[in-house]
């Protein structure tokens, strides 16, 4: 754990005690910060209390003498309205900030506030994006631990960022960064940042598609002088950032921008073409290694995060051949099409991670002959923009809030049937998968969703999934 020494002998507020709120206390209190905090569900404020945080209402706290409100991710910021909690600290002009902006000023201590036995510095690969992150993250981290390197992975992965250890000599941090987090950490420096791609999402929360843009934008900015942002360029939104970055980049003061693609051809930079991975960073390109060794990474999505992988590890690994050798011996990330098992000819993948249409799109581009089980909570757009891979699917199983919008869209254009649940709709695609005449199906969770309707978050959603899965009979035509 990180102790937290920014605020020590001084009152900070949490708000959310959820687990990165749970983990800015203790960091706070083994800092010598007195907390004060408050969540709406009984039980996490129970935990709260255990980690040392005095509960009060946030309603009743004494806003003069707090000198900082650490606000959960989750909680509205600006849209679609501030939280209540938030409007109190602007009136009563108290910084509010996250649990990323602690880790940034104890493991970067550019002021005076931290004192004197700061922990010191480490290098911060800081990986943001729509889809890709996670697995981009797990992969740069595999890259490293395999090279001999203390990687520290957490933030939006895994551990919060306050529950990573502290740095050796060896240590690199490996921080996943949703944009609520970025909001909340305008003091994090990474030497090196990559973005994977923007698509519509949490339009909710941000307002618009240029908002949410621009506060990807802004942690590349962030981005400490001399270091590097290694940014997709597949995507108009991700390449007008690349495109005004890299000129700024040409003053030498400030983090140099690299552009990664997956089907186009680069004078400068990483790529991806004919499901080879070619290395252009210094101008002239050679090829690196064939995708296909990598076969945990299947799809040009994932072609896209092995080459930001490989070009954020790059700058601490100069041997290419264990760049290489990591990237092909990479297990794979829990949840994104994630195989969990197989009943005869049948195929079931965990893609729970899936959380809006672009994601499911890259998991629909991969199997040809599909048996989706989607829904869940509907995000903006539903599935309209998947109409083009319907006919890989023989057969839809909707679930959760989404199923009504979804079978609209999926009417007259692909078969489906309303499941309701998780579990029912395991039952019903194994079964329709077995008795197909594919020769590979591919029984497929994608929801397209958010998981809240049903479940706490994707990793329980997933979790259900293969648990699901485990129950079905091994021999399933026979008990169909």
């Amino acid at each position: 754990m990180i102790a937290s020494r920014a605020f020590a002998n001084r009152t900070v507020a949490v708000f959310g005690l959820a687990r990165t709120g749970l983990g800015a206390v203790r960091s706070l209190v083994a800092g010598g910060t007195h907390v004060i905090a408050w969540d709406d569900s009984s039980t996490a404020r129970d935990l709260g209390g255990q980690e040392g945080a005095e509960l009060m209402p946030w309603r009743e706290w004494p806003w003069e003498k707090i000198s900082a409100l650490v606000l959960s991710p989750g909680v509205p910021l600006t849209h679609p309205a501030p939280h209540g909690v938030v409007v109190h600290a602007n009136q009563a002009k108290v910084p509010v900030i996250g649990d990323v902006e602690l880790f940034a000023r104890e493991i970067r201590p550019d002021s005076k506030e931290v004192g004197a036995n700061a922990p010191g510095k480490a290098p911060v690969i800081a990986i943001t994006g729509t889809n890709g992150k996670s697995t981009t993250t797990a992969l740069v981290g595999h890259i490293l631990k395999s090279c001999g390197f203390d990687a520290q992975i957490g933030g939006n992965i895994g551990n919060s960022v306050l529950e990573l250890s502290l740095p050796s000599a060896k240590t690199i941090y490996v921080l996943e960064m949703s944009s609520f987090q970025i909001d909340l950490a305008p003091g994090l420096r990474p030497d090196i940042t990559l973005l994977s791609n923007l698509s519509p999402d949490h339009i909710d929360r941000h307002g618009s598609m240029d908002q949410y843009a621009a506060i990807k934008a802004r942690l590349l900015k962030q981005t400490a002088p001399g270091g590097q942002m290694v940014i997709g360029v597949d995507d108009d939104y991700s390449a007008a950032i690349f495109t005004q970055l890299s000129a700024a980049a040409k003053n030498k003061a400030v983090a140099q921008a690299y552009p990664v693609s997956v089907g186009k051809v680069l004078g400068r930079g990483l790529f991806v073409v004919d499901g080879a991975l070619y290395d252009a960073l210094a101008g002239r390109a050679h090829k690196v290694m064939e995708m296909a060794d990598a076969s945990h990474l299947p799809g040009v999505h994932n072609w896209q995060n092995a080459a930001l992988a490989y070009g954020a590890v790059k700058p601490f690994i100069s041997d290419t051949r264990q760049i290489i050798a990591a990237i092909a011996s990479f297990p794979g990330l829990a949840h994104r099409m994630e195989d969990v098992g197989h009943i005869g000819k049948a195929s079931f993948i965990n893609d729970s991670k899936a959380t809006n249409a672009d994601a499911t799109a890259r998991a629909l581009a991969v199997y040809p002959d599909i048996f989706w089980i989607a829904g869940g909570k509907p995000k903006e757009g539903g599935i309209e923009s998947l109409i083009s891979f319907f006919p890989r699917i023989r057969k839809a199983y909707l679930i959760g809030e989404a199923a009504p919008l979804f079978a609209r869209t999926l009417d007259g254009k692909a078969q489906y049937e309303m499941s309701g649940t998780l579990d029912k709709a395991v039952e019903a695609a194994a079964r329709d998968a077995i008795a197909s005449a594919a020769p590979a199906p591919v029984v497929l969770l994608s929801p397209a969703c958010a998981s809240y309707d049903q479940f706490q978050d994707f990793e329980q959603r997933g979790d259900a999934f293969r648990a699901a899965v485990a129950k079905l009979p091994r021999d399933l035509k026979a008990a169909s």
